[in-house]
């Protein structure tokens, strides 16, 4: 009976059961897509990060959702190393990991911050029926129209690429009420894997916006906190010059309402990197599950 010793970790936060949960499987080496994809449907958070041996990094990684493969995840990336940071399997300094979308530089500061350098950036802006936005987020259009002359949408990726959507006050973030279907349908029809929407009205005085992020066609209905989306959103901020001096580093909160407050770093220069800090919750160990090829059935 093969077992591995399986964690749960929170990260951009500090505080157990706060930030976004990821799965860490530390040993993944030789497990199928089929195991990977069903201890992800067991630990049923937003991703987990499977780390396993590389020929040309230091270390490789798969994520998985509840429901499928995707090919990067800013959280689960910041947790995994964070754990590896905390149970001496690696020092402060630079790291390299293999992921679907290329070989990515992480960084352990000296104050323990993960610092994930994020794919090349590409913005796209878009024209949106703010009366069809309003539907899928559960928002008067007016809120959107108020900000979009200044920042207007558009689909920005560092990695995954998701639909910004301004809106102009927490009050109307805060009190989205959104239609899941919608948002699927709206991502799809702009080539994007969610729908990620802010206000530069935030909570605390040195945050420079609010998020949410909504990625039900991957099985995430709303993700906690999200580095991919806050990566491409500081891409994003650059691109339309939404400040006549860009911050060095601005600080993402994100979480709030869904009670699971966290805090993303973003720097934006040459590269785009997220940074956070995490906390090991739980750890243990699984049973993995055997597959003959005839118990896997195809969708």
């Amino acid at each position: 009976m093969d077992t591995r010793r399986t964690l749960l970790v929170d990260a951009f936060t500090t505080e157990p059961t706060a930030g976004n949960a990821a799965g860490v499987v530390p040993d993944a080496d030789g497990l199928s897509a089929e195991q990977m994809q069903a201890i992800a449907r067991e630990l049923a958070v937003s991703e987990t990060a499977f780390l396993q041996s590389s020929g040309s990094a230091d270390r490789r990684v798969r994520y998985f959702t509840p429901t499928q493969e995707v090919a990067l995840c800013g959280h689960a990336t910041i947790a995994s190393h964070a754990h590896l940071h905390e149970d001496g399997v690696i020092e402060r300094g630079t790291h390299t990991l293999e992921t679907n979308v290329g070989v990515l530089e992480i960084e352990i500061g000296e104050d323990d911050r993960v610092w994930m350098t994020q794919d090349q950036p590409t913005v796209r802006q878009v024209d949106l029926d703010w009366a069809e936005v309003g539907d899928a987020l559960g928002i008067d259009p007016a809120a959107f129209r108020d900000v979009a002359a200044d920042v207007p949408p558009a689909v920005a990726s560092t990695g995954m690429a998701f639909l910004l959507v301004p809106v102009n006050f927490l009050e109307h973030l805060g009190n989205a009420d959104p239609d899941f279907a919608a948002i699927e349908a709206l991502a799809e029809a702009h080539d994007a894997v969610g729908v990620y929407a802010f206000t530069f009205d935030a909570l605390g005085a040195d945050s420079t916006l609010h998020g949410r992020c909504f990625v039900p066609g991957a099985g995430v209905p709303e993700d906690p906190v999200t580095g991919t989306a806050s990566g491409a959103c500081g891409a994003y901020l650059r691109h339309v010059g939404a400040f006549d001096d860009l911050p060095d580093e601005m600080t993402f909160e994100q979480g709030h309402f869904v009670d699971r407050p966290g805090v993303v770093s973003v720097r934006v220069g040459d590269e785009v990197r997220v940074g956070g800090r995490a906390v090991t919750t739980l750890e243990g160990s699984m049973v993995i599950p055997e597959f003959d090829d005839d118990e896997i059935i195809e969708a």
